[in-house]
């Protein structure tokens, strides 16, 4: 499949009890994806069976296209990853831990016919009380200071048009401010309500305090380039091709004396 409609990009790290049902969900949930679904995972360092399990997956299954990381670079990274990789039409990503719903993907992606980028928020969340609160800390600070108003950044299932992602560069902790650093480019996001599910398998690897501190930190980073934001679309003014000058070309006649004739 050289040119999907869909490219599902997750990144995982040490998750080798969700690896298996992780492919049997999305390959399920988009069985009837018109124009064919591939499946870009990225291993962030794993340091479990998660990669044998990826593999294994792999071989069964050519949708499935991997690629790892020899050592644990981050969330950001592998999702800068998983873009380079993706060769369709639209992109979603998911977590891997499946507490996003791959069912939730197709209405995603359905509404990229008016939007550039649609982002889930996470209605009746299966967390521990203090992630909710950590969250809802860092989602109001980060607005406060962007100006923006993405309701949930952590939510990593968001669907994309595949050209907005092309001329993005990424940097450490930047997915939290994917949607931010599209509209600066002039993408138009939306956001729609989807499910969360309870982590039943694993644990997670995201301290959440740390997470928070981090997440914080980020905010400045991103209030610099919204400040610095060169955006000259809005005043250029492409000026017309130059019409070349109508010049009528005589053809060059060298005049002659008359002859004189002697006696």
């Amino acid at each position: 499949m050289e040119n999907p409609a869909l490219s599902i990009v997750v990144p995982v790290h040490n998750e080798q009890e969700n690896v298996g049902p992780l492919i049997g969900e999305v390959f399920e949930a988009l069985a009837d994806f018109p124009g064919g679904v591939e499946l870009v995972i990225v291993d962030d360092g794993s340091t479990d069976g998660t990669l044998a399990r990826l593999q294994e997956g792999a071989r069964r299954d050519p949708r499935i296209r991997l690629a790892r990381f020899r050592r644990n670079l981050g969330q950001t990274a592998a999702m800068a990853a998983g873009f380079r990789l993706a060769r369709g039409r639209a992109v979603a990503t998911l977590d891997g831990d499946l507490q996003n719903d791959p069912k939730d993907v197709p209405a995603l992606v359905a509404l990229l016919n008016d939007w550039d980028v649609v982002c889930g928020v996470r209605t009746r969340r299966q967390d521990r009380w203090i992630k909710r609160i950590s969250s809802r800390i860092a989602n109001g600070f980060r607005n406060w200071a962007t100006g923006d108003d993405i309701v949930d950044t952590g939510c990593t299932l968001k669907a994309y048009r595949r050209q907005w992602l092309d001329r993005l560069e990424l940097y450490h902790g930047m997915h939290r401010f994917l949607p931010t650093l599209l509209k600066m480019q002039g993408a138009r996001v939306t956001q729609v309500p989807v499910r969360h599910r309870p982590r039943l398998r694993g644990q997670t690897h995201y301290g959440t305090w740390g997470r928070l501190v981090k997440g914080l930190a980020d905010v400045w980073a991103v209030r610099w380039m919204q400040r610095n934001h060169i955006d000259y679309a809005v005043v250029l003014e492409p000026m017309p091709e130059p019409v070349p000058d109508m010049v009528e070309h005589q053809p060059n006649v060298t005049s002659q004396a008359p002859e004189v004739k002697t006696e």
